[in-house]
């Protein structure tokens, strides 16, 4: 009896663990590069969320941990945009609609520089981190600096992806939620 209660117990022990195994991986946002981003909306337009941040920022790094891993943002993202990680002092330079964007070192800063790419989408207004929404016709819907709680986020994402920008503030579109 001892042995068929022991040989019971390993089963559903070895049973139980493997099961942990086959559990579904915890999905992440996907990530593309500027071009990879482009040449996806050429194929299959989709707004663009461009997340703009530095290696030296701290509450970029927060937000990827916090923000950026919530489960519900994961999916709103992947499902209605195409996410780009820009790093607004990468040296590598980029073409886009006939213009070479390239890094330029700053004279006397301590940081370096700016992608000039970077700050473009920024309209000059440069803070970190800062998400800049896009069109499906690349053209900017918003600009917003700071640090995203989740719900902040998430009401960010549905006012460009429901297009409530288009007749409407984003204090608007807030009001409506209300």
């Amino acid at each position: 009896m001892k042995n068929v209660l022991f040989y019971f117990f390993s089963a559903c022990l070895l049973f139980g663990l493997s099961s942990f195994d086959s559990a579904p991986a915890v999905e992440k946002i996907n990530w593309m590069t500027w071009e990879e981003a482009v040449a996806a909306n050429e194929k299959e337009p989709r707004k663009i969320m461009v997340d703009l941040y530095t290696d030296w920022c701290g509450w970029c790094k927060v937000m990827d941990k916090k923000t950026f891993t919530d489960k519900d943002i994961v999916e709103m993202i992947n499902k209605d945009f195409y996410a780009v990680k820009f790093n607004a002092e990468q040296k590598e330079s980029i073409q886009y609609n006939g213009t070479e964007f390239n890094f330029v070192q700053s004279k006397g800063s301590r940081r370096g520089g700016v992608h000039m790419l970077a700050y473009s989408l920024a309209d000059g207004n440069l803070s970190y981190p800062t998400l800049v929404y896009l069109n499906e016709k690349m053209e900017r819907i918003s600009i917003s600096p700071g640090y995203k709680e989740i719900d902040q986020l998430k009401n960010e994402l549905e006012f460009a992806s429901s297009e409530y920008y288009a007749k409407g503030s984003f204090e608007e579109f807030l009001k409506t939620k209300n």
